[in-house]
């Protein structure tokens, strides 16, 4: 299948669990070898999206295609491409990861012998190979993510769909499994992914959809949405709020600001040189006021989900426990 070649498709995708809508004429193409997020916080629809993409709930009105293969009509035939991931792994507590991985094989059809081929091949691939004989309950959430993604490409799918894979997991664990999405995608696999990340979207993806309450708000590259609210600006942080004061006092009348009293910061525009800039700091100085920060920023991810959405993004939360309740 060609880099280009579109491989799942939605049009005015949506789904009601009685008056609540939980997704809302969603439309989105996911081209072959990329990498889709879908980012929105608690209740957003991110999903309910997967589920319905993945066979495991109806659309109330819409449809959609996995290479071609309608949800509901061609449920069987979507499930021989695709491979969900939840947001909490699949696997059995009381066997090791090595039995998980062979039991997995086995109901997808593998001899005994050709199990324990593709297993060793997993184990391999996914670095599992130090905790390989441990109980699955006895490992950390870095490493069960880790057996749980190996398991999900058994059979390597054409499309796999990764829901929140890192809800939970400490920093050194998510840096892991970023590692290992990298390594799939540049196998060719394409990949849907939901996340309340910010920054894992920043990470890994091609292309980002901002969900709110079940609608797409904006969609792009990463650069593309913050280009979207500006460009490069300059954030000054007062040692105190008196500092703060004083700051809006003395710059307002020469800068465009945007103040944040609660991180005792003013923002100016980035000026178009270095020579401007330095006046900027010149100003700041004149003021005469003692400064923790005098800092150079691109709009970052947080600030695009900010402004288009108007609100912002809850990071220690998700949606699947008010979208299964629904469900």
């Amino acid at each position: 299948m060609a880099h280009n070649d579109v491989v799942v498709v939605t049009d005015g995708l949506s789904k009601h669990f009685g008056d609540f809508v939980a997704v809302d004429r969603f439309n989105l193409e996911v081209k072959a070898g990329t990498v889709v997020s879908l980012l929105g916080p608690n209740g957003a629809g991110k999903t309910t999206i997967v589920r319905m993409i993945a066979t495991l709930i109806k659309p109330t009105a819409g449809s959609a295609t996995v290479c071609g293969y309608d949800v509901v009509r061609d449920s069987d035939a979507v499930r021989s491409v695709l491979s969900l991931t939840g947001q909490f792994a699949a696997l059995e507590d009381n066997l090791t990861a090595r039995e998980n991985l062979v039991l997995m094989a086995r109901l997808r059809g593998y001899s005994r012998k050709d199990a324990a081929h593709v297993t060793d091949g997993l184990i391999d691939r996914f670095d599992i190979g130090e905790f390989r004989d441990k109980l699955v309950k006895s490992v950390s959430g870095g490493q069960r993510r880790r057996i749980d993604l190996a398991a999900s490409l058994v059979v390597e799918p054409r499309v796999l769909v990764l829901d929140e894979p890192t809800t939970g997991l400490d920093p050194r664990s998510r840096q892991v499994v970023w590692s290992t999405i990298r390594e799939l995608v540049a196998t060719g696999v394409t990949l849907f992914l939901t996340t309340q990340y910010l920054e894992e979207a920043d990470a890994l993806a091609d292309y980002i959809v901002l969900l709110d309450h079940g609608r797409a708000t904006a969609r792009g590259t990463a650069n593309d949405l913050k280009s979207q609210i500006g460009d490069q600006r300059v954030d000054v942080v007062a040692a105190d709020a008196a500092g703060l004061e004083k700051l809006v006092l003395g710059l307002s009348s020469n800068f465009h600001l945007t103040v944040s009293a609660e991180q005792r910061m003013v923002s100016i525009p980035a000026p178009d040189d270095v020579n401007d800039l330095a006046k900027v700091a010149s100003a700041v100085h004149d003021v005469g006021v003692e400064v923790d920060e005098i800092a150079l920023r691109r709009p970052t991810l947080d600030d695009a989900f900010l402004a288009l959405t108007g609100q912002p993004l809850a990071k220690d939360q998700t949606d699947h426990d008010l979208e299964e309740s629904r469900s």
